[in-house]
């Protein structure tokens, strides 16, 4: 487990006047601006985030010390990371993302099947990008498929199913 969440992004400048457009990874959008000031992923730099309006594909906000377009601009892309100490606590079958990258997936009967590499959010549900030498697998979420985590022993088992899911590229 990592001491620290990524919580969100600046997808750029938003106006003339130093605000930005975040894209907020929190449940609740707005609950970014609540576990601040959050820092870049190394902690090199910390900001206060100040939620400004609704704006198109994200949150418009200002960010302490950014006062012009330029400067706002210059931070598109940064993530923005949370101590995981200021986040609600999950109930038992819930998990942040971060916990879930690098566990070992297993398929029912203990067979390898790689690690998660990746997890995707399109609208319809989570997806687990499970890699294992040249195998790549893209895995549904769902309780169906993967229908334990147990992160103590730092492995998922997934009951991937049928064909069409797997891609040996």
């Amino acid at each position: 487990m990592t001491d620290k969440i990524c919580v969100g992004a600046i997808a750029g400048a938003f106006g003339v006047h130093g605000e930005v457009r975040l894209k907020s990874f929190c449940t609740e959008p707005s609950d970014i601006a609540e576990y601040g000031p959050l820092t870049t992923e190394d902690g090199g730099r910390s900001f206060t985030i100040r939620l400004t309006r609704p704006v198109t594909g994200g949150i418009g906000a200002r960010i302490g010390g950014v006062a012009t377009r330029e400067e706002a601009e210059a931070l598109k892309g940064t993530t923005l990371w949370a101590p995981r100490s200021v986040l609600p606590s999950l109930p038992d079958d819930e998990f942040y993302h971060a916990d879930l990258i690098g566990l070992t997936v297993v398929d029912p009967g203990g067979a390898t099947l790689g690690r998660v590499r990746a997890i995707y959010d399109h609208g319809a549900g989570d997806i687990l990008e499970v890699v294992g030498g040249a195998q790549l697998l893209l895995l549904p979420f769902t309780r169906a498929v993967v229908p334990t985590i147990d992160l103590g022993a730092g492995r998922i088992i997934a009951d991937p199913p049928g064909e069409g899911v797997a891609d040996d590229d």
